[in-house]
């Protein structure tokens, strides 16, 4: 009742072929003739002349970039800084009051 079933492998139909054995042949390197067919240089992008307008604009939005990048850096900072000297606040204060503590006893 419990016996697994295993499948039977089926039989091949049609006709068998035996296997093809392929034999290896001598590779005889040739001479090499170059084309006639004179090879172009690859087209370069056009380039984009720099007016006043272009020259300004790249200024203004590199200048933006700087001020801004500089302004999360600088902000960040001043958020560590200030976290730190609130942690030192409260040990100084944490620690007088222990020290206070002690004394009393």
């Amino acid at each position: 009742m419990l016996r697994p079933k295993i499948p039977t492998n089926p039989v091949p139909t049609g006709r068998v072929t035996p296997p093809v054995v392929v034999t290896p042949t001598a590779i005889v390197p040739g001479t090499h003739t170059p084309s006639t067919v004179p090879i172009t240089a690859a087209r370069s992008r056009p380039t984009v002349p720099l007016t006043l307008g272009t020259v300004l604009a790249l200024v203004g939005g590199g200048t933006a970039v700087v001020l801004v990048v500089g302004a999360v850096l600088v902000s960040m900072l001043l958020a560590v800084a200030v976290t730190g000297a609130s942690v030192a606040l409260c040990a100084v204060i944490l620690r007088s009051l222990l020290a206070s503590e002690t004394k009393r006893r």
